[in-house]
């Protein structure tokens, strides 16, 4: 039985939750346009907004990289910190940790799939990284992955080749693909007899590039091979989930498009191919087909899991399709206002098939850290920089919360940066 104060505290959250989400829910309510006519209203957009903590000084156009959480998951986030600090073992152990189940089912729900096949971890790099090192391989076997992947998890394959002597297969996939086969081809052209692992990003981080998850996946099931998903860049960017992939094998980050906690991951493993990946940190032996043995990591605050929970609720509100039909819309209208200019020069397949919201985009002249500093220090907007290959400038990620005046700023800062140089 709940104390009186733990009663208090709950119904405090209760409270704060109906507050804040009612608000959304309400705005939503009210619309019932097609999602591509929503986008474009800004009286929606702007209330949606308000559900933010930022500073607009600072145009964060590197969402691919990190997103702020809505204020409602920041609150419930500190309030449960807060409970956990008046009496950790308890509080945070008895009352809160249990919680972690409701938001397994829910990422089940959200990603079509058995939350009895989802793990809650702290990143995509920490799913990623249990799946690569998780798999018995031998001095020998051979892991394909592509030129347009993570370095992190590139660099978990050259561990495993310097530890277990095994080799890593890079597939090179053109950066500006014409058809998706254009992507799938130099993997198929890759495998071999000794291949025993595929490692594909669904999103490019170096510019957006979507792959034909679905096709990959078909391609190591007919070869007995294990693909594993980064998916780090495209869960609820756009509107997808496993029906649609259909893979065996995903990690993804909570803290990017779902605007989850800092510092929040989650890991999808079919059932039955549980029991064929060790844990990253030791579980007991009767856990081998559990997927919460890949959550043992030890002493954590539940907190930053039970969010997860609030940033659900928010995306549901939204809508997904509302979603990216508005990350759609913000790119599209700084886009076009330099894409006929004569030294912008796009690293990103604009077909919508190709990509969505994450976009690379340099100008002739012009260095890319020297264009993001300028972008920076004299008009207040924050980017990263790409330098790969043949993928040279800035990387460019609005969100839901991204005014269309800060997109405005950007289009006109790279016409000035593309007509006149940044001097």
């Amino acid at each position: 039985m709940l104390s009186r104060r733990e009663l208090v505290w709950a119904a405090a959250a209760v409270t704060f939750r109906n507050d804040t989400l009612n608000i959304v829910e309400n705005l939503v309510a009210k619309v019932n346009n097609h999602p591509e006519m929503v986008a474009r209203d800004e009286d929606f957009w702007s209330q949606i907004q308000q559900a933010f903590t930022l500073d607009r000084n600072v145009a964060n156009m590197n969402n691919g990289g990190c997103s702020p959480s809505p204020r409602v998951v920041q609150e419930v986030m500190r309030r449960q910190l807060e409970l956990s600090n008046q009496a950790p073992s308890n509080y945070m152990w008895r009352i809160l940790e249990p919680e972690i189940e409701s938001v397994r089912t829910r990422l089940g729900k959200l990603f079509a799939v058995d939350p009895e096949e989802v793990a809650i971890t702290r990143n995509a790099s920490e799913s990623l990284e249990t799946l690569i090192y998780g798999f018995d391989l031998k001095a020998g076997d051979e892991i394909i992955t592509t030129n347009l992947d993570y370095p992190r998890m590139v660099m978990t394959i050259q561990q495993r080749e310097r530890r277990d002597g095994v080799k890593m297969i890079t597939a090179n996939c053109p950066s500006l693909p014409k058809t998706m086969d254009d992507l799938y081809r130099p993997i198929e052209n890759a495998v071999t007899d000794k291949t025993r692992m595929i490692v594909v990003s669904q999103i490019s981080f170096l510019n957006g590039q979507i792959f034909p998850i679905k096709k990959i996946a078909e391609l190591g099931r007919k070869h007995n091979i294990p693909v594993i998903v980064d998916g780090a860049h495209a869960f609820v960017q756009y509107e997808f989930d496993n029906s649609d992939i259909q893979c065996d094998f995903y990690g993804t980050s909570l803290h990017k498009w779902l605007m989850a906690p800092i510092g929040t991951g989650m890991l999808y493993v079919k059932k039955d191919r549980i029991k064929d990946v060790w844990s990253m940190m030791s579980s007991k032996a009767e856990q081998a087909a559990d997927i919460r043995k890949f959550e043992e990591i030890g002493t954590h605050p539940a907190a930053n899991h039970n969010a997860i929970g609030e940033a659900i609720t928010f995306h549901e509100m939204l809508g997904m399709k509302r979603k990216e039909a508005r990350l759609r819309y913000l790119r599209s209208r700084w886009v076009d206002k330099v894409k006929d200019l004569s030294k912008v020069h796009f690293c990103t397949n604009l077909n919508p098939a190709h990509s969505c919201a994450i976009t690379t985009v340099g100008i002739e002249g012009i260095k890319q850290g020297d264009l993001a500093n300028w972008l920076l220090t004299k008009h207040g907007i924050f980017v990263t920089t790409i330098a790969t290959g043949d993928i040279q400038g800035i990387r460019v990620t609005p969100n839901v919360y991204t005014t269309v005046s800060e997109i405005n700023r950007l289009s006109n800062a790279l016409v000035i940066a593309a007509t006149k140089g940044i001097g």
